[in-house]
């Protein structure tokens, strides 16, 4: 099993370069200064920037094993109650993009909330090479990944979070953590999953006991899976197999698979961002916790 084929799922975004020219890009300088990671890859000119008019948000912190784990959340500004959503980071770590959707949910009427989950590591995007971040991230257990999810989820009902409407989005492997995390927590009430990897490299057997579509008996809450038919890790056949098993278990699931897009057609701050794809994927997002009671 080589490293390549390992990561496949989750970097296959940045193996094609589509042709765009050198003013379609920050300097590295100006993606740092932004907050942005530069292991994805060059960061788009463009990138989506949410404003926080009407939120409260920022930087806080939760205990669990290991230490003091950084969040960032947005709500919406005088809210009693609102309804909680996690986001599930990329490989990439808690950097702007991930921050910018955490906005993005809050003004949907949310608090959400993004941790940190690979703190224990360092700061992931002031990483540059994807060489040195994936043995990094691959080093994350489920268990311990679940029980960061946990506290997660109590710290923002400790906010005033309403604990009957939860529910998790997540990107890459992010995505991957979405189908996991709604077979693991019966709160959990809806998930949807943006090129989440559904089969996981044997390699990681010890520290990921079971793969996503290994798990579909045991998914405790509806997942809405949202996938692009150019990707190059998770292909539509392997998307076909996971909703086969869910099907089987009588599992409530729902699939998109985007025609032009690959994998990561949702970063906009990444040379695979895929608009058209992207806007209906936050719609079909957005009316999927609608139909599942989590947002209003």
């Amino acid at each position: 099993m080589t490293a390549r084929r390992s990561l496949a799922s989750d970097i296959s975004g940045l193996t094609k370069k589509p042709p765009l020219s050198r003013r379609d890009f920050m300097s590295a300088s100006a993606a740092i200064a932004a907050g942005y990671t530069l292991a994805a890859g060059p960061v788009r000119a463009e990138a989506i920037k949410t404003d926080t008019n009407g939120l409260d948000a920022g930087m806080s912190n939760v205990k669990v094993d290991g230490g003091e784990m950084p969040l960032y959340f947005a709500r919406p500004a005088n809210v009693a109650k609102p309804p909680i959503i996690v986001v599930a980071m990329e490989v990439f770590g808690l950097h702007e993009y991930i921050k910018d959707v955490t906005r993005r949910i809050g003004k949907l009427g949310a608090l959400a909330v993004a941790p940190d989950y690979y703190f224990r590591k360092g700061q992931l995007a002031g990483i540059s090479e994807i060489r040195d971040l994936m043995p990094l991230v691959n080093a994350k257990p489920d268990a311990e990944l679940f029980a960061d999810l946990d506290a997660t989820v109590r710290w923002a009902e400790a906010q005033g979070g309403d604990k009957d409407r939860i529910g998790i989005i997540g990107f890459c492997r992010g995505g991957r953590a979405v189908w996991e995390y709604c077979a693991t927590n019966d709160d959990v009430k809806a998930g949807v999953a943006f090129y989440g990897s559904l089969i996981d490299p044997p390699t990681q057997k010890q520290l990921w006991p079971k793969s996503p579509i290994e798990i579909a008996p045991e998914m405790k809450a509806p997942v809405l899976g949202l996938y692009g038919a150019e990707d190059q890790g998770i292909p539509p056949a392997q998307v076909e197999r996971m909703k086969a098993a869910l099907e089987a278990a009588g599992k409530t699931a729902e699939f998109k698979i985007y025609p032009s897009a690959g994998h990561g057609f949702h970063a906009d701050y990444r040379p695979s961002y895929n608009k058209d794809a992207a806007e209906d994927a936050w719609q079909q997002m957005t009316n999927w916790f609608k139909r599942w009671k989590v947002l209003a």
